[in-house]
């Protein structure tokens, strides 16, 4: 009798430990009504209240100890990942694929213990340890993102940024399963001084007689005129220098002699620097624009044609992208140009107007020098991106046929027009790692500067005073060259 009563007890726990249990996980899985005396956990933001973000890799395993002890478990979506109860107060939760799910785990009464988001990734440690062992120094993060992966951190050059990148993507099955976040710390700055050095020697010599003749023989009249170009420059520059003779009366001979002969130096310096951070790129110009003719706008009301004017830039442009290497190393992506107005081949435009005049209007062309390639350079180090020597040499002879053939005679029936040019340019190059320099160790053009007074103005004819402060120690500096104060 004992023991059946105590078997029956037993079989009566049982059961009511399975409806309860039953009880509860149905209260878990269904809507609380109005009418129900147990209130529901208000959810958070992210899901059950006080949820935890869990990720995990797929086939990896954590343990969870919880305060009380362990009566159901609520697993959204097993496939994601799993938990496994060994001990009232112990579980496993296990990443089986790839995805997201949360766990949620309850004790006897039916109050909620534990609540837990599950984000299961990929594993990340492979890509982890290769990352530490290729960059040591380096702080970078890895987290998982869907079938992906995210790199976020920190490190010395966007040199290792893009190797991190590299080594991510291969090892997480392509470029497109991973996010490079990658920030530079102390991003280097890059200055680029760039020295365009030209001397350009023209002689021109241009020599030409024309002749002209008149004779008249009763009714009849005879007239002779030969005139020789230059063409060999393009331009005639002897318009002005001439020596006509004139020999005759009834046969009447006039001839003009002209004589030119011209030697000029150009030479061009230009210095100019940029600064920009590593892997950005810098632009800079230092000229101007002129305006050149780009059509006729016509109105269709009163006829009246108006000219479209666009407008050219010239001057002494620069355009750098640097990208800061290991060992102070710099890669360089560079164009420098240094352009300036000429006369040669010029176009004269004409338009008529009304009341018969013509309208020109001149366009000079321009002379460019231009330079643009990829190098690498240490810092501090000078490379000539261009280095050119040019000579060029012009002659041509026009005159009459036949008699400018003579070997002396022939002379008075042509003119000779020549030309040499010689240019020698070098473009230099040399980039600086540079650092932000406080204000004080930086000086202006305009340092020191007074104007004239009125007695040295009146009497002397300055300008301006001597550059410098007066009282003023400067510090002691090494120059090279000529080199000393403004006077005018």
């Amino acid at each position: 009798m004992t023991g059946s009563r105590h078997h029956r007890s037993m079989r009566g726990s049982l059961a009511g430990a399975m409806s309860f249990a039953a009880l509860a996980l149905s209260a878990a899985l269904t809507p609380v009504l109005a009418g129900d005396l147990r209130v529901a956990a208000p959810l958070a933001a992210e899901g059950q209240m006080g949820a935890r973000f869990l990720p995990l890799g797929i086939g990896k395993s954590i343990v969870i100890d919880l305060p009380r002890d362990i009566k159901d478990v609520l697993v959204a979506d097993p496939k994601i990942a799993n938990a496994v109860v060994r001990s009232a107060q112990r579980a496993y939760i296990i990443g089986a694929a790839v995805g997201q799910t949360n766990i949620v785990f309850f004790d006897a009464s039916g109050q909620q213990i534990a609540a837990y988001d599950i984000a299961v990734t990929r594993d990340l440690n492979g890509i982890r340890t290769a990352l530490k062992q290729m960059m040591p120094n380096a702080e970078i993060r890895v987290e998982g993102l869907g079938d992906g992966v995210m790199l976020s951190g920190w490190v010395s050059s966007p040199v290792e940024a893009q190797q991190a990148g590299e080594l991510a993507a291969r090892l997480a099955g392509g470029a497109d399963k991973t996010v490079n976040s990658i920030a530079v710390r102390g991003r280097d700055q890059v200055m680029l001084k760039v020295t365009v050095a030209e001397v350009q020697r023209d002689i021109i010599k241009q020599l030409g007689i024309d002749l002209s003749a008149s004779l008249n023989y009763g009714t009849t009249a005879v007239t002779f005129n030969n005139a020789n170009p230059f063409t060999a420059f393009g331009r005639n520059l002897v318009a002005g220098n001439g020596l006509q003779g004139s020999f005759g009366s009834t046969p009447s001979v006039t001839a003009t002699l002209r004589a030119m002969e011209s030697a000029g130096v150009v030479r061009t310096l230009a210095e100019p620097n940029l600064t920009a951070i590593s892997g950005e790129s810098a632009t800079f110009l230092a000229g101007g624009e002129f305006p050149v003719p780009a059509g006729y706008s016509c109105d269709p009301a009163t006829h009246v044609c108006t000219t479209q004017i666009s407008f050219k830039k010239f001057g002494i442009a620069l355009n750098f992208t640097p990208v800061v290497l290991t060992e102070g190393r710099i890669s360089l992506r560079v164009m420098t140009e240094v352009s300036e107005l000429s006369n040669d081949n010029s176009i004269t435009l004409s338009q008529a107007v009304t009341n018969n005049t013509v309208n020109s209007l001149t366009i000079p062309s321009i002379k460019v020098r231009r330079a643009e390639t990829t190098l690498e350079i240490p810092s501090g180090g000078a490379m000539a991106m261009a280095g050119l020597i040019h000579e060029q040499t012009k002659q041509a002879i026009n005159g009459l046929p036949g008699l400018s053939q003579l070997p002396v005679l022939g002379t008075l029936f042509r003119s000779r027009d020549f030309v040499n040019r010689n240019t020698e340019l070098m473009v230099l190059v040399t980039p600086f790692i540079v650092r932000a320099v406080a204000q004080k160790d930086l000086s202006r053009p305009d340092d020191g500067f007074a104007d004239a007074s009125d007695p040295q103005a009146d009497l002397l004819g300055n300008i301006n005073r001597i550059y410098g402060a007066p009282r003023r120690t400067e510090p002691g500096r090494g120059y090279r060259g000529n080199y000393g104060f403004i006077t005018d």
